[in-house]
């Protein structure tokens, strides 16, 4: 287990939805019919049998890092979050899309951006 995983801990934080899935999927709704959020994956109950499926994967873990990324404090847990994006990508490649990918790769350096401008307006304050 990362520590992104760790961090995210997506079976207890993430709720995951069957309307998620079925985009994810890209099947009917109505053909789900049951999911389940286990420790390391998504067990769906489907039109045809079950199927596991990564928690990196679907849109939930990709909102739940921005919100990390968001919220990030300092200069210094962004950059620890950075580390652990990138570890956990490379890791899991197959599991990554090159546009989830960028997306957070633009936020980091949004949220970089902005830790800058208050981290050096409180040097000015001080």
């Amino acid at each position: 287990m990362t520590p992104l995983f760790r961090r995210i801990q997506p079976s207890k934080k993430l709720r995951i939805t069957a309307r998620s899935i079925a985009k994810f999927l890209k099947i009917s709704q109505n053909l789900i019919k049951r999911v389940e959020s286990w420790a390391n994956v998504v067990f769906v109950h489907h039109h045809k049998g079950g199927q596991f499926i990564s928690y990196r994967k679907l849109e939930e873990w990709q909102n739940a890092i921005a919100h990390q990324i968001q919220t990030c404090p300092t200069l210094g847990q962004l950059s620890q979050l950075k580390t652990s994006i990138q570890y956990d990508s490379r890791k899991f490649k197959k599991q990554y899309l090159q546009k989830t990918l960028d997306f957070l790769i633009e936020m980091c350096i949004e949220r970089q951006d902005i830790l800058e401008i208050w981290e050096s307006a409180n040097c000015i304050a001080s």
